[in-house]
């Protein structure tokens, strides 16, 4: 594929839109950066935080460990370290320097100031709105859709700044298009880019992603996945899925190690690399071999959860897993037409796997899912494939693809609404 094809242009835009850093589970860093933003907007430390947030919001903040919060968890203990020690200018790394003083000040902080949450009835799954108040001033942040998409921003009932997410010109400027994402395209991309346009973002995902993965192996974090698995065996197929779970182990149980996101989850960027990186590795592959396998892995990671969104009752993971499974397949030297059947085998074997928020149980699921697209991969190098009428599967990638995307965007909404209400009708 030539530079100057617009879809070579376009599947660089969106590795360097996506690949980026991230200290912390997603969901409650973007609302520590959305009540960060609300503080510097208020212009001093609030006395009254009033968080309001969609259920996919809620459901995955609501367990996990928020970092540099002393091991705090919920919705509460983001909105507070974001006000009282978040950095409003670095976006998904908020909270990622806030100082040691900061961090033993946040439990008398918190208990001295209101902090009040809500349910934000929206058709966006991805919402979230704070509002700091201090005094007689006020002030209110809104993001939506994505993770620091801010759409709103009032001081003292005064817009400030509002992007109206009902025009569609608005809501995707400088977005590059998605829809230009196919399996056939992203094996050529692969194939014939100059790395040159990529390295800085794979060195980076390369980089940090195998530090908190070795975090993870090393200590105690959550349930230890990534342990339990190597306790069973040594073999490259359990190293790729305990390399993964490894470090969500570590990422959802607070630690403050940053990693590379896939798809505005830092659990899909561990699992879309870190079972490639760990088979590149087994197979003795160079430096130009992973980056192109990556390349692979990433976009199908893509384009697999553009059709379902960022936020919905699917399992991310299982996007990502099908995609490692494909970059995998590319390290033995496999083609479009085996890539194309990895993604299917894995997809037809683990889709429906619910999302029931961030946890330590993530890591588990995405060793379910690396296994998935390792033996969707397996299956079609043994001469076995699910074919057009098994389940969702039909004739063509990008058609079961589409189907898969369809599940999990429209056919789990409901699903999700009763997750969240089993998720919080004892709290």
């Amino acid at each position: 594929m030539d530079s100057n094809n617009p879809i070579y242009q376009t599947y660089v835009k969106i590795l360097e839109r996506e690949l980026i850093c991230a200290m912390g589970c997603t969901e409650p860093v973007a609302l520590a950066y959305c009540a960060a933003k609300a503080r510097s907007v208020l212009g001093c430390l609030p006395t009254r935080i009033h968080v309001e947030a969609s259920g996919n919001i809620i459901k995955n903040v609501k367990s996990v460990v928020v970092p540099n919060t002393g091991g705090r968890c919920g919705i509460a203990a983001a909105a507070a370290i974001g006000v009282l020690g978040g950095d409003e200018n670095a976006l998904l790394q908020v909270i990622s320097k806030v100082p040691e003083e900061t961090i033993g000040k946040l439990g008398s902080y918190m208990e001295k100031t209101e902090i009040r949450t809500s349910l934000l009835e929206s058709e966006h799954l991805l919402d979230m709105i704070v509002t700091v108040y201090n005094g007689d001033s006020q002030a209110k942040v809104r993001i939506a859709n994505e993770h620091t998409n801010i759409v709103l921003i009032e001081r003292n009932g005064e817009v400030i700044f509002r992007k109206d997410l009902d025009k569609e010109e608005e809501t995707t400027e400088d977005v590059p298009d998605y829809s230009l994402l196919t399996v056939r395209d992203i094996y050529d991309f692969a194939c014939t880019c100059n790395l040159e346009d990529v390295a800085p973002i794979l060195s980076r995902q390369i980089e940090m992603n195998t530090a908190i993965s070795d975090e993870g192996l090393r200590h105690d974090y959550g349930a230890n996945i990534g342990k339990v698995l190597l306790k069973t065996g040594n073999d490259i197929r359990t190293r790729a899925r305990a390399r993964a779970a490894a470090g969500s182990d570590a990422r959802m149980n607070g630690c403050d190690l940053p990693v590379v996101i896939c798809s505005g989850s830092g659990n899909q960027g561990m699992t879309a690399s870190l079972p490639v990186i760990e088979y590149a590795r087994e197979l003795k592959a160079d430096q130009e071999k992973l980056y192109r396998a990556l390349l692979i892995s990433n976009l199908i990671t893509l384009h697999a959860k553009s059709g379902i969104g960022r936020l919905s009752a699917y399992c991310g993971a299982i996007s990502a897993g099908a995609g490692a499974g494909a970059g995998i397949a590319f390290l033995y030297g496999g083609d479009e037409r085996v890539i194309s059947h990895t993604i299917v085998n894995a997809l037809a074997i683990s889709s429906g796997i619910v999302c029931d928020g961030a946890k330590s149980s993530c890591a588990a699921k995405i060793s379910t899912a690396v296994d998935t697209g390792i033996f969707g991969f397996e299956m079609f190098r043994n001469g076995q494939q699910f074919y057009g009428g098994d389940g969702l599967v039909v004739k063509g990638v990008e058609n079961s693809i589409a189907n898969f995307s369809r599940l999990g965007r429209v056919g789990m909404r409901e699903t999700d609404r009763e997750i969240l209400l089993m998720m919080t009708q004892n709290d």
